[in-house]
């Protein structure tokens, strides 16, 4: 061992000292660097990419009320800012672009989830949506559940209604009612939809009765059930609308409310952050594959819709 080796440096008594001490203890830093210089530490210290998570798709119905259109832009807009980086895509069943076949075209090789914006499991939901899925085969999909029921989806509707006119004071009221306005559908699944969130409604509203009534498809019609809680006593009888957007059926349930009638649920904060919830729980919830023509999409997609949360 070299004695000199563990003396002390000797003081730095002047700027000059000092000065020399560093220049050579950079050179000899440098003399230990490669020739071809330092490489970025980006590159000796790589991170993993995150793997791009796949597109939300949101499949909603299509209406001729321009209103419709702009009331989900600004529904996914909020989608937006709650997920920022999050590729959100709107595909329409009908009568409005863009339709979800397109959407799913500009989607080619990657990976989406669709989220109907529909209220129950109605057959856009049971066929149109999973059709759709199959004919595009370049795009692997999972498909999330409709929007309903979920306590997210009575938020909203909570919200419209106060939006209205409900008060407090109408909670629980002998003489208040609300008529739950939906569009109506043939398929059995989608009724039981609508009478559990008329159910939870009715539990948020302090036990006032929420009857289902229905544009189309079903029985019984708004004005039946309007009259038929009149004919019990009920003198304040709100509709509370059931549609994802302004339409024809929405206005026409609003036109026959005797009182106060609520806004669509549009793009109402819990809407959007239901959206997502939707989205997360596909991802996350296990189940079969789903097969296209004469070919396996390769990603988990469920069949069955889980029980409402």
């Amino acid at each position: 061992m070299n004695p000199s080796a563990s003396q002390e440096p000797p003081p730095l008594d002047s700027t000059a000292h000092l000065l020399t001490r560093i220049g050579a203890e950079l050179g000899a830093g440098l003399g230990r660097v490669a020739p071809e210089g330092p490489r970025p530490a980006h590159r000796t210290r790589p991170h993993p990419v995150p793997s791009r998570a796949p597109a939300l798709v949101a499949v909603a119905h299509g209406s001729r009320d321009p209103r419709a259109l702009h009331t989900v832009t600004r529904l996914l807009d909020r989608v937006r800012e709650l997920r920022p980086g999050l590729d959100v895509r709107l595909g329409h069943i009908e009568l409005n672009a863009p339709l979800l076949p397109d959407t799913l075209a500009g989607l080619r090789g990657g990976d989406a989830v669709l989220v109907p914006l529909l209220l129950g499991r109605g057959h856009h939901v049971t066929h149109d949506i999973p059709r759709a899925a199959e004919a595009a085969p370049a795009v692997r999909t999972r498909r999330a559940a409709p929007l309903g029921p979920h306590p997210l989806l009575v938020e909203a509707l909570h919200g419209r209604l106060t939006e209205a006119g409900w008060r407090t004071s109408d909670d629980g009221n002998r003489n208040s009612a609300v008529v739950l306005a939906a569009a109506g559908s043939r398929a059995p699944e989608s009724a039981a939809d609508t009478r559990r969130t008329a159910h939870l409604l009715s539990e948020r509203l302090g036990s006032v009765p929420v009857v289902p009534a229905y544009a189309s498809a079903a029985a019984p019609t708004v004005p039946a059930a309007l009259r038929a809680l009149a004919a019990r006593g009920h003198r304040r009888i709100a509709v509370a609308s059931y549609f994802t957007a302004p339409g024809r059926f929405a206005s026409a349930a609003a036109d026959a409310a005797p009182w106060i009638a609520a806004e669509p649920l549009g793009a109402h904060p819990a809407m959007a952050r239901l959206l997502l919830h939707r989205y997360d729980r596909a991802l996350t919830e296990p189940g079969p594959r789903e097969a296209g023509p004469g070919r396996d999409h390769g990603v988990p997609v469920p069949t069955r819709f889980p029980a409402p949360a």
